[in-house]
């Protein structure tokens, strides 16, 4: 079982800038966005390769390389519901492992209605001992601040630690990403019900880079993500005038404030919305001004 330190170095240390260990996300079809964005991203971070819609196996299977071959940790995205079959995923996770070294998957349900083969939720990924008999040492199981449509908060507690405590049954180590939130008191109250409730493995919180405000908007109502006026006003934007963009600078200075050794072991994950360059950019200049 792979330890913390494993997941990301000096994970165990407090951090000394609330970017460090910073993670990032992109989909198979920004390979030349991460080209361009590379010289601005730190050596080995972890950048996740999503499991989207009209996207090939294959595509996602090159984007891995990619980050590898950048100089970068690759996570692959595994959608249980848009998963064919069990060979189809065997055969992936032969691809993934085999040529871009990955030892770190994320797993999510996925939004189809139907799923598209054996598998309706990550639990069942987990369940079949393909993670592990592909060498797979880490994996990350999704975490809700501001809830979920389809789901209670009370369920999402249960899966939670149903799916923590599939991943160490099998070898592995768990680790929770969430999605990206816009309210800071959402995020730290769940994280302290979290460690109340007794899981204590390391969390990267959500977050979202710099982009439009219309395609913020857009994104988080997809996402069934909370953008109420009163929240977005907190984040830095007001619902009237959606013009212009908008950065996570309130977001991440108020966490920083208000995340404790309370709250266990945390790292922000940056979602960038295709903006790879201006995430990364984001990044740097926030260390630079809070260094």
């Amino acid at each position: 079982m792979a330890t913390y330190e494993t997941i990301h170095p000096n994970w165990e240390a407090p951090m000394a800038n609330m970017v460090d260990g910073y993670s990032l996300e992109m989909t198979a079809k920004e390979v030349e966005g991460l080209k361009e964005a590379a010289p601005l991203i730190r050596p080995d971070t972890q950048v996740a390769v999503t499991f989207l819609p009209g996207e090939e196996l294959a595509q996602r299977v090159e984007a891995a390389v990619l980050v590898r071959e950048l100089g970068f940790e690759p996570i692959v995205h595994l959608s249980a519901r848009r998963i064919e079959s069990e060979e189809q995923l065997d055969w992936y996770l032969g691809e993934i492992t085999q040529k871009a070294g990955v030892k770190r998957v994320f797993i999510i349900a996925g939004d189809p209605p139907e799923p598209e083969g054996p598998y309706s939720d990550s639990l069942q990924i987990i369940e079949t001992g393909l993670l592990e008999k592909h060498g797979i040492e880490i994996v990350g199981v999704g975490g809700h601040p501001e809830g979920h449509p389809n789901n209670t908060a009370e369920e999402l507690w249960v899966w939670m630690q149903k799916k923590i405590d599939a991943v160490r049954a099998h070898g592995m180590t768990p680790l929770v990403v969430t999605q990206f939130a816009f309210d800071d008191d959402a995020i730290v109250a769940w994280l302290a019900e979290m460690r109340d409730r007794g899981i204590d493995v390391p969390v990267r919180l959500g977050v979202p880079g710099p982009a439009g405000i219309k395609r913020l908007l857009g994104f988080a109502k997809r996402c069934g993500v909370g953008a109420s006026a009163s929240v977005m006003k907190k984040y830095g934007i007001s619902l009237t005038n959606l013009i212009g963009s908008a950065g996570p600078d309130k977001l991440v200075g108020n966490l920083e404030k208000k995340l404790t050794a309370r709250h266990g072991r945390v790292r922000l994950h940056f979602y960038p919305f295709g903006a790879l360059t201006p995430c990364a950019e984001w990044i740097n200049d926030y260390h630079a001004r809070n260094s």
